[in-house]
């Protein structure tokens, strides 16, 4: 599932966002090429909006990154070539995806 060359995909409940080609694995992120779908004009500006503010890397901005990345869980999903994933965390900038994904939910730090 990890492989070079798999592809995911991101889904919002309409349409699809994009599809991700697996060209990079460090362990737990896994990167490639995003070609964005019919459905990514949609959720675009949160991608952007969520780099940003981790880029801030301050306090309020991390509160702010939060609310943003809750709406971005509650608009997509990932799935990798087995199928969806529960539980993922990811990030989506011009043509590159990076991510992180587990069968189970992750621990609040």
């Amino acid at each position: 599932m990890v492989t070079d060359g798999a592809v995911w995909r991101v889904d919002s409940a309409v349409e699809p966002v994009g599809e991700i080609l697996i060209d990079e694995a460090d362990f737990p992120w896994l990167a490639g090429r995003f070609t964005a779908g019919p459905g990514f004009a949609a959720v675009q500006d949160l991608f952007a909006r969520e780099l940003a503010l981790a880029d801030r890397d301050d306090e309020h901005g991390w509160a702010e990154w939060e609310s943003v990345y809750e709406e971005i869980r509650a608009r997509v999903s990932l799935s990798s070539p087995d199928g969806p994933v529960p539980e993922f965390l990811l990030h989506i900038e011009g043509d590159r995806a990076w991510f992180r994904w587990s069968e189970a939910p992750f621990e609040d730090a």
